[in-house]
Formats: structure tokens, C-alpha cells, sequence
């Protein structure tokens, strides 16, 4: 327990601890995504409970024929059923975004800082390859078919987390909020690359070369307007939209995942205003009168908005609010069958191997490599956190939903045995591994509350918490 005095400090020297606050920019802005995620996990809970009550219910004859309704353009090979057209369409928005948001941390946030971004990276990798190698150990003599199942437990869902700690409060301290944030942003790059080199089959060269051409015409035209396109709200939907709709067709032909469309998009808008320079220091910033509540105007240091942000601010909520919920509710609906047929789910390797990857072996993958990179580098975690802080936030990561059911069924095949065994597991291993996050979290909502009040104080009034001063 961390025992630190109550009142509030001096901010330490800069480069005093690499693992920090990073600037108050950035705390300002993954507060807002933080709040923003929040709202989109407590629909994607509801389409979740839906789902599967739906899926167990007199209803499940109807429900699962929705699922499997097939419509849309054979010729282009888009002839594809509902739940197939949530998971290949609506769900490259979310990659979109993903995109977007991977582009902005290595142009204009902490990643592209080797400093600040070496402890949530190697958190991020190590949650990756410890689960899946507990997975493997796991499923090693289950045969072939399970091992199919190795990436499922890899992935975090920053909405499901982040409405986690909606419920255990709002006083995380900005440190953990930003190495949650980071740890989740790193890991749907992992994830990405995951889908595209290992659950893409049958590649098609020709459309996928093809697609390079109107991928091309959209970055250069984001990159060449972005002003238009922040100024108009029409005109992304009626110029990139179509473009970039023809882009992910030609990759979904190509045989390569159709989620990594989105993030190629995503990566194709430019993050800084036009003229901008992105260097390795910090970015340019300008300042900003905002009047406070109390009254008095304050000058606030603000990083520019560039494309990536107003795309962001337009998309998110048609992501959180509609795409995800939507795939979920397609995606979770698994007929469980009773207590026995539950049995029967929990107990097969896979299932085993899923949740114990998530409870256990995420959490251990991100603490071994935290520890690592503490001690034998001079990074260090910033002196209002402490390592059972860490602990609580690792084992948050092993709320894995939306990317895992994606891989799920990628792996498996959608309906399968196999794919209803590892949802179940999903479902299960993720709501354990939230409740143990919580309770743990929960236990330091007080010294938590302690470091939120030391980030307000400004006693120089200069609009900019003390505590990020000299950041």
C-alpha cells in the first residue's frame, strides 16, 4: 500500500520517472476518449445480455436466422449474412478508429516518445505472448483444430474496461488511465497484425493490388484537404466514405481480413494540421481562452486539432453507439444449452485454456514485462503508483470481447462447437477478470482520490495543473 502524505506535492524534476503523466493535453484528451468508452461499454453490455438471453429463450429459432440471413451484391462476392456483414463492415469502424488512434499516439502522443512509451509497449507485448503460450499448453493435446484458438486470449477491450471502472470510480489516477489506454492501443496493433498474417487465407494478389490505387487517391486527397474535410461535415461521407468503401471491398476479395481495411484507412488521415511539423520533441501546441465555471478566462496550452481528431469525434460514437453493440449482439448470442451443455462449454480445453490465458496469464505477461523493463532500464513507474496499482490494471487487460470473438470466429468458424466453447469462455474468463479488477481497484479508491485532488491544484494559476508542469 502506497503510504505517500495526503497533501499535495511538489511536481517532480523533469525525467525524474519516465513512466508519468505524460502533458496535460494529453491527460485532457484520454480523459474525454476514457468518458467517451465508457458510454460504449454499457451498450455493448447490453447487446451482450441481450444476445444471449435471446439466444436461449423460445426466440433463438428467430434470432439466429437473422444472424445467418444472407444479402448484398454477389458479383463482388458480398453476398454475405447479417452477423458476417456486423463482423467484416460494422466492425472496420472500430478498426478505423483503431487506426486513427495508433496514427496519433506514434505522431502526436506518448508513443512517439521512446521514454514514455517503453514501459505500456513491453506491458502490451508481454500480454500478448503469455497468454497465448499458456493457451497453447493448455490445448497442446487437444489437437490441431484448438491451436486454431491461440490469439483469442491476446486481446483487451478498452470499452468493456473502461465501463469497469465507470463502476469502481472516476478517480484513477492520470498515470494508470494513460498506461491503460496505451497498454489497450499497442494491443489492437498487436491484434491487427495477429488477424493479418495469421487468419488471412486464400490471399488473392490481384484485388489487393488493385486496392493500392483508390487507397492511394484516399490518403492523397485527406492529406491534401484536411481543412476541407473538417470544415464540411459532408464531405467525408460523400468522398472518402465512397473511396474508402471501395478499398475495403477489394481487400475483403483479396482474402486478407476486412477489418485491416479500416486501419490502412485509419493510418491514411493526417493526425497534425496542415503545416505542422512532427518532430521528435513535443508537439506544437497553441493556447486557447476557456472560461472557467467560477468565471475568470484561464489560457489553456491545447494540441491542434488535425483530421484524425474531427474523424474521431464524428466516428466514435456511430462506432460505440451502433458498430460494436451490433457485433456483439450478433457475435455473443451462443446457445449454452442448460447447466450440462455450460458444463460441457467450461470444461473443453479450449474453454479452459481461453480463461485461464485471460484471468491468469494476461496479468502475469504485463507484470513480468513491467518488471523487466523497471529494472533493467531507466524507466520507473511514477511515485503516486504502486505495483499493486499495476496488478489491478493488468488484470483488467483480461477483459478481451470484441477482437477476441472476432478471432474466435476466424479461428473456428462462426457456430461451431468450438466457437460457441470459446465465446462461452470469453464471456466467462472476462467477467472474472473484471470482478477481481474491480474489487482490487476498489480497495484504493481512497489514495486514488487523494492523487485526483494533487492533480487539480494549480497555484500558479496558470490554467495548467501543477503536477504537469515541466512535463
Amino acid at each position: 500500500m502506497n503510504t505517500q502524505p495526503s497533501s499535495p506535492q511538489p511536481p517532480s524534476p523533469p525525467g525524474s520517472h519516465v513512466f508519468s503523466r505524460s502533458s496535460y493535453p494529453e491527460h485532457l484528451r484520454i480523459t474525454t476518449i476514457l468518458r467517451k468508452e465508457t458510454v460504449g461499454g454499457a451498450l455493448l453490455l447490453l447487446a451482450t445480455v441481450l444476445a444471449l438471453i435471446l439466444a436461449n429463450s423460445p426466440a433463438a429459432d428467430t434470432y439466429f436466422a437473422l444472424r445467418d440471413f444472407r444479402f448484398g451484391y454477389e458479383p463482388w462476392h458480398l453476398e454475405l449474412s447479417v452477423g458476417a456483414w456486423a463482423a467484416d463492415g460494422l466492425l472496420a469502424i472500430f478498426f478505423f478508429l483503431a487506426g486513427l488512434e495508433l496514427k496519433r499516439e506514434f505522431v502526436a502522443g506518448d508513443l512517439r516518445k521512446f521514454d514514455r512509451a517503453v514501459v505500456p509497449v513491453a506491458a502490451a507485448i508481454g500480454g500478448v505472448i503469455v497468454p497465448a503460450l499458456v493457451y497453447v499448453a493448455i490445448t497442446a493435446t487437444a489437437g490441431p483444430e484448438a491451436l486454431r484458438g491461440w490469439a483469442i486470449p491476446t486481446a483487451t477491450d478498452i470499452a468493456f474496461a473502461v465501463a469497469v471502472l465507470a463502476v469502481v470510480g472516476s478517480s484513477l489516477p492520470s498515470a494508470l488511465r494513460i498506461f491503460l489506454l496505451t497498454l489497450a492501443v499497442v494491443d489492437d496493433l498487436l491484434a491487427i497484425s495477429i488477424i493479418a498474417f495469421f487468419y488471412s487465407e486464400d490471399i488473392q494478389a490481384p484485388p489487393l493490388l488493385i486496392a493500392i490505387i483508390p487507397l492511394a487517391l484516399y490518403a492523397f486527397l485527406a492529406q491534401r484537404f484536411p481543412t476541407f474535410f473538417q470544415r464540411r461535415a459532408w464531405a467525408p461521407w460523400v468522398i472518402l466514405l465512397p473511396i474508402g468503401f471501395v478499398v475495403w471491398a477489394l481487400v475483403h476479395e483479396s482474402g486478407v481480413h476486412a477489418t485491416v481495411a479500416g486501419v490502412l484507412l485509419g493510418f491514411a488521415i493526417p493526425v497534425l494540421p496542415k503545416g505542422t511539423k512532427a518532430g521528435g520533441g513535443d508537439v506544437d501546441v497553441r493556447r486557447i481562452d476557456v472560461e472557467d465555471e467560477d468565471g475568470p478566462t484561464q489560457a489553456h496550452d491545447v494540441t491542434p486539432d488535425g483530421l484524425a481528431d474531427t474523424l474521431e469525434h464524428r466516428i466514435r460514437p456511430l462506432s460505440a453507439g451502433f458498430a460494436v453493440p451490433v457485433f456483439a449482439f450478433f457475435s455473443a448470442g451462443v446457445a449454452i444449452g442448460g447447466l450440462e451443455g455450460l458444463i460441457s462449454a467450461v470444461t473443453d480445453p479450449i474453454a479452459v485454456g481461453i480463461m485461464v490465458a485471460l484471468v491468469i496469464g494476461k496479468p502475469v505477461g504485463i507484470l513480468l514485462a513491467t518488471a523487466v523493463v523497471t529494472k533493467t532500464t531507466k524507466a520507473s513507474l511514477d511515485p503516486d503508483i504502486a505495483w499493486v496499482d499495476i496488478v489491478g490494471v493488468a488484470i483488467l487487460a483480461g477483459v478481451g470481447f470484441t477482437v477476441s470473438l472476432l478471432i474466435s470466429e476466424l479461428g473456428f468458424g462462426q457456430g461451431t462447437p468450438e466457437d460457441d466453447h470459446a465465446k462461452v469462455a470469453i464471456l466467462a474468463g472476462s467477467l472474472i477478470a473484471a470482478l477481481a479488477a474491480a474489487v482490487l481497484l476498489r480497495r484504493r479508491n481512497a489514495r486514488y482520490r487523494e492523487i485526483e485532488e494533487q492533480e487539480k491544484v494549480d497555484a500558479d494559476a496558470d490554467g495548467i495543473p501543477d503536477v504537469f508542469e515541466g512535463r
